[in-house]
């Protein structure tokens, strides 16, 4: 076994704390990093503090953004190499024999034995691993298998801190553009509406405009036209409660891509959509959104949503940022921070990402 340090929740209160446990010996197609920088998500606090199970399996390692250096690779291992840099994202293990896993869909995060990052039966019984459920990246090390580490283009090591959001973030909302929207191809000139600057947000209007779209903030107040605008290169600016400025704009937008996770009226965002534009979400409100199906059978609209993305597209996307230069927002903290990074987070006071420094956190 490797042993391994981290940072975990054990109980629901949610306050991490160190904790010693031990990853599995590498099999022969698993990767092994030891990890530099790891992404803080919201979700982590909604599983740390039982808000989406409410039996959460603790000692809980949170982390599902991972950047690190290959230390070790099993004797099948082809794609990457001992001393890459490499990443890690949401999932990390599937059936790998279902529809969802082949390679023409690339889809296993909706494998239904698919593995996550943390809080997630391994699979692996000789493991000795918390509970016998994944651990997470804030922690010094971690093994997976190859087909879910991805390289990280050189282009982009001039700041891995800043590219360790794209594999949850980043993914999140590149997704569904790929998916529903077809991509560059299609995107480019077409007018995007990205609904929440938060962590997702941030992420949806540079990709956006790294794709060639004309791109409008929405937003609940006028607090963030400044940094949409002057720091992120959004084109427009509307304040979603404003309900004059919505109606003028109706009709205006090809696609919507939504990121916000709390609860919000749907309508007058759909009603922004063009005649057969495309509300996207991907934000996880914690109950259901109401809507009228005239809103779209009456505009040829479509609904859609997507939940991150399979490894090609999680390796498509690395390799755009890195051609375009396109990395998140974030503020780099110490392990130690942890606990007062989750209340600011909560509090949206952080632009856009928290992102620990495992590296230089002295955890061994």
């Amino acid at each position: 076994m490797k042993s391994c340090v981290g940072y975990a929740a054990f109980e629901s209160s949610g306050k991490l704390s160190t904790y010693n446990f031990d990853r599995r010996e590498p099999q022969d197609d698993d990767v092994m990093l030891e990890i530099l920088y790891s992404g803080v998500c919201h979700s982590d606090v909604h599983w740390v503090r039982a808000e989406w199970n409410p039996s959460p399996p603790y000692p809980l390692v949170p982390g599902h953004e991972i950047v690190g250096r290959v230390a070790e690779v099993g004797a099948k291992v082809t794609k990457i190499a001992v001393g890459d840099i490499a990443a890690v994202g949401v999932q990390v293990d599937s059936c790998g024999e279902c529809k969802c896993c082949s390679d023409q869909r690339d889809d296993p995060q909706y494998c239904t034995k698919g593995v996550f990052t943390y809080a997630s039966p391994h699979g692996y019984p000789d493991s000795v691993e918390s509970e016998k459920v994944t651990q997470g990246g804030y922690s010094t090390r971690i093994v997976t298998r190859e087909k879910f580490v991805f390289s990280v283009p050189p282009a982009l090591h001039k700041n891995l801190a800043g590219v360790a959001p794209l594999l949850c973030a980043g993914i999140t909302t590149w997704a569904p553009l790929q998916y529903f929207a077809g991509g560059e191809a299609e995107l480019r000139g077409k007018k995007l509406g990205v609904v929440g600057l938060g962590g997702l947000g941030h992420m949806a209007v540079k990709l956006g405009k790294a794709l060639g779209c004309h791109v409008t903030v929405l937003s609940s107040s006028e607090s963030k036209r400044k940094a949409a605008i002057d720091e992120l290169g959004a084109d427009a600016y509307l304040v979603h409660k404003d309900k004059e400025a919505m109606k003028d704009a109706q009709c205006s937008l090809d696609v919507v891509v939504d990121t916000v996770s709390a609860d919000h009226d749907l309508e007058a965002l759909v009603a922004l959509l063009d005649v057969g534009g495309k509300y996207l979400v991907v934000g996880l409100p914690p109950h259901k959104l109401a809507f009228k199906n005239s809103w779209f059978v009456n505009k040829k609209r479509m609904l859609g949503g997507t939940l991150i993305g399979g490894p090609v597209m999680t390796q498509d996307l690395l390799n755009f940022c890195a051609e375009r230069g396109v990395y998140a927002d974030i503020e780099l903290i110490k392990m130690d921070a942890i606990n007062d990074a989750f209340e600011r987070m909560l509090a949206s006071d952080v632009k856009y990402r928290f992102v620990i420094d495992i590296a230089s956190s002295k955890l061994e």
